[in-house]
């Protein structure tokens, strides 16, 4: 227990993740871990409490210390967080209207797939690529649109497009600032501002829709 609580510290804390891959989690085990966290967190239904966007750009920031392979990660984490929305996608194709009928437990809420399920409504297919930078609804927005039934090859370049966007911007953001004295200082805050960043696209979107209710 102790060992699974410190290594989800040490995953949004870049010196507790350097100090974790140079003792517990050296050579692939490094990487499987970090395949299989965002994984879990795109494609498995309970994964919405890993984190996300903060994860990454901690990992950008570990690979710019030298401890990890930036390329190969960058490649290795795409992978993860394509196959993990094409697992969610094809789940909600087959079991969509069970799950939406199961009752709220401890790694389950009703309220998160449907908060999902009316921003997809809201966004369409461009949800996919919005959804990346948006914590929980990045989890279930591919299992909606497996149970709205969205065309499979138009799904898959929308999960392409944004899976690339999503884990390369993110690493390299950690890669390239996360030696400045200041931001490893104001490391969470300097997280929580590119989280807003990243969300800006979805709030021109939101604007843009009301606006086109109005006319």
């Amino acid at each position: 227990m102790d060992l699974l609580l410190e290594i989800w510290r040490a995953l949004t804390n870049p010196d507790r993740l350097i100090h974790l891959l140079s003792t517990v989690l050296e050579g692939w085990l490094a990487y499987v871990l970090l395949f299989g966290i965002v994984f879990a967190e795109t494609g498995l239904l309970v994964g919405f409490f890993f984190p996300g966007d903060s994860l990454l750009f901690t990992i950008g920031v570990v690979a710019g210390a030298g401890k990890l392979d930036v390329a190969f990660i960058i490649l290795l984490l795409t992978v993860a967080a394509i196959a993990g929305d094409q697992t969610g996608f094809m789940l909600g194709r087959r079991t969509g209207p069970r799950i939406f009928d199961r009752p709220d437990s401890r790694f389950f809420k009703r309220d998160h797939l449907m908060k999902t399920q009316m921003f997809y409504e809201k966004h369409g297919g461009k949800t996919i690529i919005y959804a990346r930078f948006v914590p929980i609804i990045r989890t279930f927005a591919p299992f909606i649109a497996g149970v709205a039934g969205m065309r499979y090859g138009r799904f898959v370049a929308f999960n392409v497009f944004g899976g690339i966007g999503w884990v390369v911007s993110m690493v390299l953001a950690g890669y390239f600032l996360g030696g400045i004295p200041l931001i490893r200082q104001h490391f969470e805050k300097v997280v929580l501002g590119i989280v807003l960043v990243s969300v800006l696209p979805i709030g021109i979107e939101y604007l843009r829709h009301r606006a086109r209710k109005k006319n």
